[in-house]
């Protein structure tokens, strides 16, 4: 009648992974975080996310949320979310054995001792950048060797967050954005830790320009600057950096990241990646306070999505709602940091 199904093979330093809303249900090693995501107006959720506990290291941390645009765009996130941490990690081994070679020659030919030899954080983090920047590339390339599926116009954005001891590295790809929590002297302080990578943003317009694309607004969206083919009126790009969108990549359109550093302090509480259609409607002081505000970690990401969901109904209730996901981590216990910030 056939074997039991033997249990997936999670690659080593991955750690606890769940994806999107559903893994929460069967996932009970992730103790800190939360992860949720909500169709909008459209026939399919094309944002996906991902959290993993215990990534590269005992205490690290990589969550990301992925953003799918154009036709196949919910195939794109869907790629992302799966092969993205698996392509960092094998960057980042690839980045260290270098390193190692390197420092092993170097040893023989100067006898430097093996306390000389050992590598420092900040080495650590150098090569956890360059690893980001690789497997960003990488992936692309897996995007282009799909060919049962056309990326042509279609594609995603994406931003991730690695925490590694106490240093956050963000790398962000397109309009997703990261936040973090810090304590302030009034209670929860938000600060975006991502700028928006933009067609309308001088450096990323004259890039596009550079290579042919054009960068205007449409009469009837004014303030919406979007990246275009030189001879026709498509795609018609909001975001001037993602994965995918082959054919734009032609035009200025470039999938390496932008990538930022935060050395992570006792007052700092929480981070938040959400995609474009929590931050359409919330700001980063709503979403903090929402966060901060949760009884239970686990429900951070669910609460901020809700938040959204009915901001959408209020503020734009004639438009077709985006979807909306977010991915919430704390860097302290809550119940722990809640009694410390209340009596500061």
């Amino acid at each position: 009648m056939g074997g039991t199904a033997s249990a997936p093979v999670i690659p080593e330093g991955l750690g606890s992974v769940v994806y999107d809303q559903n893994g929460m249900k069967h996932n009970h090693q992730i103790k800190s975080g939360s992860v949720n995501s909500q169709r909008g107006g459209k026939a399919v959720n094309q944002d996906s996310a991902v959290l993993c506990q215990g990534y590269g290291s005992k205490d690290g941390v990589l969550c990301g949320v992925f953003d799918g645009h154009g036709k196949t765009g919910h195939h794109t996130s869907k790629i992302i979310k799966y092969r993205l941490p698996l392509l960092l990690l094998d960057q980042k081994n690839a980045v260290s054995s270098k390193a190692n070679n390197v420092n092993n020659s170097e040893t023989k030919s100067t006898n430097k001792s093996d306390d000389q030899n050992q590598s420092s954080p900040n080495t650590e983090l150098i090569q956890w950048k360059e690893a980001c920047i690789n497997a960003f590339e990488e992936m692309d390339e897996v995007i282009k060797m799909v060919t049962k599926v056309d990326y042509s116009f279609s594609g995603s954005t994406a931003v991730i967050a690695l925490k590694q001891g106490d240093d956050l590295l963000i790398a962000n790809l397109g309009d997703s954005r990261a936040m973090l929590g810090t304590r302030g002297e009034n209670g929860v302080t938000a600060v975006q830790l991502t700028t928006d990578l933009k067609p309308g943003t001088p450096e990323e317009a004259n890039r596009i320009r550079r290579f042919k694309g054009r960068v205007f607004a449409l009469r009837d969206e004014p303030s919406l600057q979007r990246a275009w083919m030189p001879h026709a009126q498509s795609p018609g790009m909001a975001m001037s950096r993602s994965f995918g969108d082959l054919v734009m990549k032609h035009y200025g359109i470039i999938c390496t990241p932008v990538i930022t550093h935060h050395h992570i302090t006792s007052d700092d509480l929480f981070i938040v990646l959400a995609t474009d259609g929590v931050w359409d409607v919330l700001s980063i002081k709503e979403v903090a306070s929402i966060v901060w505000g949760v009884e239970d970690e686990k429900m951070a990401a669910k609460a901020v999505v809700d938040a959204a969901v009915v901001a959408w109904k209020r503020k734009i209730p004639l438009d077709k709602r985006d979807d909306c996901t977010a991915v919430c981590y704390f860097l302290q216990k809550k119940d722990q940091t809640q009694a410390t910030t209340s009596n500061s």
